[in-house]
């Protein structure tokens, strides 16, 4: 299976591998990670879906080639690109952290028309808090706070997101820090083979986001997952998008992180082709 592109309306050239056949799924994935995050899906999802996954703009490993920030607008004009592309329509969108996101964003900027069921995965609506707001992350990460990780980040990349990473809700993830465990090293080394000035930018552009507004919006059946020891979100942040969305079903995965798909694969998969079916 070969990494293919399409061009986005800016010129820009989006990189996405396609497999299986069925029904349309895209796939989402978070920020700093690629399309390489799904590959413990695939048997499953191909063998009933067209499977769609992108490096996202910024991601991947591919220099930009045009000049545009790759902002949470910017990257959900992407996805309204690619469905237009490949004439894609009710299509099933699972987005995990920064892919729920842009898949918020894109609802908010071209609604939901386009597409059949939307499966998120450990995201608030709003990553920063303040006094009236405290699903965010850490339920305690303000625009100080913010500003000051941001600084960080400018001086070494992936130590600053290794320590975001690790010093929120989950002991495990902090105890694997603090130890430099074999898993971390790895990640310190991937991270820094990754061009941080765009993925910095997103950043700040995913955290000047708020959706709140978008989630009443929805219509379409939507699929929760969440971790309860997630790094970022109490399990209050799930119980609120859940609540703020009309036709939304929460699955609340006992114990594993901010990535609660990765940790359990087979009751995921099962989760999501059960939703799409219903």
């Amino acid at each position: 299976m070969t990494m293919t592109h399409f061009h986005a309306d800016d010129g820009e050239k989006i990189h996405l591998k396609i497999s299986g056949d069925g029904s349309p799924l895209v796939l989402l994935h978070g920020w700093t990670s690629s399309h390489r995050d799904w590959n413990p899906f695939l048997a499953d999802f191909e063998a009933r879906h067209r499977v769609f996954r992108w490096d996202a703009r910024g991601h991947g490993g591919h220099g930009l080639v045009s000049d545009t920030v790759p902002t949470v607008e910017r990257m959900a004009r992407d996805l309204q690109n690619l469905l237009d592309h490949y004439a894609l329509d009710k299509a099933v969108v699972v987005g995990h952290s920064m892919g729920a996101l842009t898949l918020w964003q894109y609802l908010r900027d071209f609604g939901e028309s386009r597409l059949a069921r939307l499966v998120i995965i450990d995201q608030s609506p709003r990553l920063l808090t303040d006094d009236d707001w405290k699903n965010g992350i850490y339920g305690d990460f303000d625009r100080h706070k913010n500003a000051a990780f941001i600084g960080e980040l400018e001086r070494d990349f992936a130590e600053a997101l290794l320590r975001l990473v690790a010093f929120g809700h989950n002991e495990r993830a902090r105890a694997a820090y603090l130890e430099n465990a074999a898993g971390i090293e790895s990640a310190r080394q991937r991270l820094r083979m990754q061009a941080p000035r765009p993925l910095i930018d997103c950043w700040a552009s995913l955290t000047a986001a708020d959706y709140r507004d978008v989630l009443a919006t929805i219509t379409i059946p939507a699929l929760l997952v969440y971790g309860s020891a997630s790094n970022f979100y109490s399990t209050g942040t799930a119980h609120y998008v859940r609540d703020s969305i009309p036709n939304a079903l929460l699955h609340i995965y006992e114990g594993v992180d901010h990535a609660p798909h990765l940790w359990q694969r087979e009751r995921f998969v099962r989760d999501v082709l059960d939703f799409v079916a219903a």
